[in-house]
């Protein structure tokens, strides 16, 4: 059966709906960054969309062309992540979301190198008749996280953010956005598919032990 990231890394995909700690290894992305609205039909977001799975699927289908990957295995393309924030702003205000700079991501297997990266580009490129350069393979580690699994509209994540946060005090951690790390979020469910109270969201906050 195909390599399935949510089954095999059940940690870090599918964690409660109550708050938990953990450490979050290197991986490597495909990723393209952005400003804007992601609901704005025409903005960056929906074009950053299509770059992203025209190369992730050209990398997942690479076995059915005459490029092979070396170390390859049939795999489930990842879910949809983005990381998020606003200039001057610790965390994020969800009722500014014009002012938001994002990373969308999608996670990539091990045996993808630059080369086999720069390929899918090029690649992708010429099948979908659209420039997908804004493309970059980018290792992010996370580290030391505050995550739970989110239930309901986007705009409703301030409630579950505030749990995360109380559970973060209450055992002795603080929330470390001023580092650079970022608030992250996972998609498990389809927004077209699913109705919003039923969405699923991994929420995660990078952290670090109370400084006071």
């Amino acid at each position: 059966m195909p390599f399935d990231f949510k089954k095999e890394y059940k940690e870090f995909y599918l964690p409660k709906n109550a708050p938990g700690i953990v450490t979050v290894p290197f991986a490597d992305y495909i990723a393209v960054r952005g400003k804007g609205d992601p609901n704005d039909e025409s903005g960056e977001y929906k074009s950053a969309m299509n770059i992203l799975y025209s190369v992730a699927f050209t990398l997942k289908m690479s076995y059915k062309t005459d490029y092979k990957i070396e170390g390859y295995y049939e795999y489930v393309v990842p879910p949809l992540e983005g990381f998020w924030w606003q200039e001057g702003v610790r965390g994020v205000d969800y009722s500014k979301k014009a002012d938001f700079c994002w990373i969308s991501v999608i996670r990539l297997p091990d045996f993808v190198t630059k080369k086999d990266f720069d390929w899918a580009v090029e690649r992708a490129s010429a099948k979908k008749g659209f420039d997908c350069s804004k493309a970059e393979l980018l290792r992010i580690d996370e580290g030391l996280c505050c995550q739970m699994m989110h239930i309901g509209a986007y705009d409703d994540e301030p409630k579950t953010v505030a749990l995360m946060d109380e559970y973060i005090q209450a055992n002795g951690y603080e929330n470390d956005f001023e580092s650079g790390r970022l608030h992250h979020e996972i998609y498990m469910s389809d927004p077209r598919r699913v109705s919003p109270d039923r969405l699923k969201t991994v929420i995660r906050h990078p952290i670090r032990k109370a400084q006071n």
